[in-house]
C-alpha cells in the first residue's frame, strides 16, 4: 500500500473510532520494534490499533511476525509512558466497508 492510501485509511479509522466515543492519544507511534497506527483509550481500555486497507482480505496481512512487532512496541509504550490500563490489540479493516475487530489475539 502506498503511504498516501495508508494516511487516507488511517484518517477514515480515526474517524471512525472519535465516532464510536474512543480517545486518540498516538499515531503511528514508533520504536526500535517497529510501528503501532494508532493507540487509543476507551472505558479505561487502552487499544492497540492496527489499521489495514486493500480489496481482498487485508486483516491477513496481519502476520504472527506484524503482530509479534505490534506487542513487542505496546509492551515499549506502556513501559515509557507508565500508564496502568487494561490493553487490548484491534485490527480495523477498511475496504468496501469498516470492520473493527477487537482483541485480536489469543
Amino acid at each position: 500500500m502506498s503511504r498516501k492510501r495508508g494516511i487516507f485509511a488511517e484518517d477514515k479509522a480515526i474517524e471512525y473510532l472519535q465516532n464510536l466515543g474512543y480517545k486518540i492519544l498516538e499515531r503511528n507511534f514508533y520504536s526500535r520494534f517497529g510501528e503501532i497506527d494508532i493507540i487509543a483509550l476507551k472505558d479505561n481500555v487502552l487499544h492497540f490499533i492496527e489499521v489495514k486497507s486493500g480489496k481482498y482480505d487485508p486483516i491477513y496481512q496481519i502476520t504472527p511476525t506484524k503482530l509479534s512487532k505490534i506487542k513487542k512496541t505496546a509492551q515499549f509504550y506502556l513501559n515509557r509512558t507508565k500508564v496502568d490500563f487494561d490493553f487490548c490489540f484491534d485490527a480495523l479493516i477498511i475496504s468496501q466497508n469498516i470492520e473493527f475487530i477487537e482483541n485480536i489475539t489469543i
